[in-house]
């Protein structure tokens, strides 16, 4: 069966366009792993996990473009006429044969000594008493600021399953966290195998990719399809992940989660 992606009704296999509401469909072609029938753009097969993107290849030819030539005008010799020279702006004064000797330089005098300053009387504090008869030395408690740094808090993202009001926190050391069941081909990160009506949830079905502090979530070819907040996901794209939002995996709103950052 065709899934329409406009309005979700399924048509048979081979239909060119969607029975009820006339939009084209995708072309699909058969899993050369299991034979179940796929997409052409998909990238995994939606049963058995099978990577539908091995041995795919792009060609082509380098094109060569030919080194430009640039023409160079001869030159042409201009005459140049002969130079004035100008007048002088400032006229200047005559030296004097006698010069009058510089004035003599006044006696240095000595640097004035610093004042003296007498420094206030100390005072000493009644300190306590130890049994050996010796003051004991008054230690300052350290302050709040040198125990240590501030230490700044990661958030966690989450994914609440609605049906059964189970929460799943997202591993933070993984950059692609996959949604899916057990198979052969890209073990899941998250199984859902265990959820009432996770035989309408594919093998290899959606992709969470963590950003710095952003999440995307994108299909990778599944069978039924992935929604947020009721609307359907276009294979190949993806969707920036906000608290609260709502991912269904298949259709029908029956395997549920409400992505969730704490």
């Amino acid at each position: 069966m065709i899934v329409c992606p406009n309005c979700n009704h399924q048509n048979p296999d081979g239909a060119v366009q969607c029975e009820a509401c006339y939009t084209p469909l995708p072309a699909t072609t058969s899993c050369p792993n299991c034979g179940a029938s796929v997409q052409t753009d998909a990238s995994f097969c939606g049963q058995c996990g099978f990577d539908l993107r091995a041995g795919a290849g792009m060609t082509g030819a380098a094109e060569t473009a030919a080194p430009a030539t640039s023409t160079v005008a001869p030159t042409v010799q201009v005459p140049v006429p002969d130079l004035v020279p100008p007048d002088p702006l400032v006229q200047l004064d005559p030296v004097s044969m006698n010069p009058q000797p510089p004035d003599p330089q006044p006696p240095k005098s000595s640097p004035p000594e610093p004042a003296r300053v007498t420094p206030p009387p100390m005072t000493f504090e009644s300190e306590p008493v130890t049994g050996s008869g010796t003051i004991a030395p008054t230690v300052a408690p350290p302050s709040f600021a040198a125990l240590g740094k501030t230490q700044l808090q990661q958030q966690t993202a989450k994914l609440l399953h609605v049906q059964t009001q189970t929460t799943i926190e997202l591993p933070q050391n993984l950059s692609i966290v996959h949604l899916g069941k057990p198979n052969d081909q890209i073990p899941p990160d998250i199984d859902v195998s265990g959820f009432p009506h996770s035989e309408i949830v594919s093998r290899v079905h959606a992709d969470i990719r963590v950003e710095g502090d952003t999440y995307y979530i994108e299909d990778v070819g599944s069978a039924n399809g992935t929604y947020i907040n009721h609307t359907p996901l276009p294979m190949g794209n993806r969707h920036r992940l906000r608290p609260g939002d709502r991912i269904s995996l298949g259709k029908g709103d029956l395997v549920t989660f409400l992505f969730q950052l704490s």
